[in-house]
């Protein structure tokens, strides 16, 4: 117990859980990265087909479907099954699309011959896993804002931004062991690779996947949810050994009067809410962190790097994502959410402004490394925790559930809208493509100034009386 009667450890406990699901997705879609010129190559030798590079693009990016899928039923899976077993199925997609995009033959098709019908369940294993991602990136910073103290829910929330960071780092550190240990030449690799190496990469999912779908058993359902479905008797139990005696009956009744008030439909709190929901999730992905992201070793090389000189900066960058994320779990209680976000904006601006300079002027060098890591490292300290953050409190407590889903569909949307357009315009200019997500840094900037309210130390219920006025 600390000085406020709360039970920290068990918190604690609760939520470390809760972010494997958070690791889960950030694992998930970074898998992909090792794997993806092994499909290629393997998917190529299919004599019922021809593998384009049409093809291998959806291929690549087939988890983003289920990704929107996953994101937009969250809804209805939160109200109706509640956050814990939506975590559970969560966890069992997770499992399921390891496996199968493992052994996508599934003892029907023969194994390791390459041909439409092995394309198509490839990426219906992939689609699985995409609807776990959906539901991870709606559900886990959903449950976690629910159970948390207000005092440090915005820190709380943002360990799930960290664990998919972290996720996508371990990913990376997995697969590059999986394909060192496949030969010991690079022709040996290679070949490995198209043979065994990719199932491996995707088979490594199913372990953290298992193990946090039997965790999740362990956890309670949140208070709020239990409340809203008339068991208050187990939500003060929750409550109680969570927040103490005292405090726990205190966040009872004003969940109670919160919830009781009213059961109200999506638009009971205006159309305005759901808007700047919705744009704090286009805004985070429109200032082109996933371009960074996914395309990270391409830009380096565009740039002026080598193939060994590119991974290199890319782990490079992928170590400052971890440090930064962590100043961003560490201020966003202390300064607030709007100025990290504004801080961040900037920051990024600033970033894509000299790329695109670099970019028009053939400067390459240091300099380019040290603005993507200016850019990324803006990002991870603001707008990669804190829209998390944001959408999982803002929205009053018997709305909430259907406007996440909302809102995380869209980042999904989004997300494949910038990562599919990001070749072509780049194609027409780099430099101007990284201007464009300059100015996308600059609206939102204007956006959260304007619109977007500050929740720092503000309890869930409080979301009510904020949006009513």
């Amino acid at each position: 117990m600390n000085s406020n009667g709360q039970n920290r450890a068990y918190l604690f406990s609760i939520v470390l859980i809760a972010v494997i699901g958070g690791l889960l997705f950030g694992y998930d879609t970074a898998v992909i990265s090792g794997a993806e010129q092994a499909l290629d190559t393997f998917f190529k030798g299919a004599k019922d087909f021809t593998y384009t590079k049409l093809i291998h693009g959806f291929t690549a990016s087939s988890a983003l479907i289920g990704c929107v899928i996953g994101g937009a039923i969250s809804g209805v899976l939160a109200s109706s099954l509640g956050r814990k077993k939506s975590l559970l199925i969560a966890g069992a997609l997770f499992f399921i699309s390891a496996v199968g995009s493992w052994g996508p033959e599934s003892g029907i098709l023969p194994y390791g011959e390459p041909s439409l019908s092995l394309l198509i369940a490839f990426n219906i294993y992939r689609i699985i896993g995409g609807v776990g991602v959906g539901l991870a990136s709606a559900i886990c910073p959903m449950y976690i804002a629910e159970i948390s103290p207000a005092n440090i829910r915005g820190t709380l929330v943002s360990c799930n931004q960290f664990a998919i960071i972290f996720g996508m780092l371990v990913v990376y550190f997995v697969n590059y062991l999986i394909r060192n240990n496949l030969a010991d030449t690079p022709e040996g690799i290679q070949a490995a690779m198209v043979e065994i190496g990719w199932r491996r990469m995707f088979l490594s999912e199913a372990f953290p996947a298992g193990l946090f779908f039997l965790l999740v058993f362990l956890v309670p359902e949140t208070p709020r949810y239990l409340v809203m479905k008339g068991k208050a008797d187990k939500a003060l139990g929750i409550l109680t050994r969570i927040n103490g005696a005292e405090e726990g009956a205190r966040v009872l009744d004003e969940i109670k009067s919160n919830i009781v008030e009213k059961k109200e439909k999506l638009l009971s709190y205006g159309i305005g809410v759901i808007i700047i929901g919705v744009m704090l999730s286009f805004f985070q992905q429109a200032i082109g962190i996933n371009v960074v992201l996914y395309y990270a070793p391409r830009i380096f090389e565009s740039l002026g790097a080598s193939g060994d000189a590119s991974m290199m900066q890319t782990i490079v960058m992928g170590i400052v994502n971890i440090i930064f994320t962590l100043v961003a779990i560490f201020t966003v209680d202390k300064f607030g959410r709007k100025p990290l976000l504004i801080i961040g904006s900037t920051g990024m601006m600033i970033g894509m402004i000299a790329l695109a300079v670099f970019s028009f002027t053939d400067m390459i060098g240091i300099g380019a490394l040290i603005f993507i890591i200016i850019y990324t490292a803006s990002f991870m300290m603001s707008w990669g925790p804190i829209c998390w953050v944001l959408i999982s409190e803002i929205f009053p407590n018997t709305i909430r559930s259907q406007a996440v889903a909302i809102a995380v569909a869209m980042q999904w949307v989004a997300n494949f809208l910038v990562s599919s357009t990001f070749p072509s315009l780049s194609a027409w200019s780099v430099g101007g493509t990284y201007l464009i997500y300059a100015i996308m840094a600059l609206l939102s900037i204007v956006f959260v100034w304007k619109f977007v309210p500050e929740t720092k130390g503000k309890t869930l219920e409080d979301m009510s009386a904020l949006w009513k006025k």
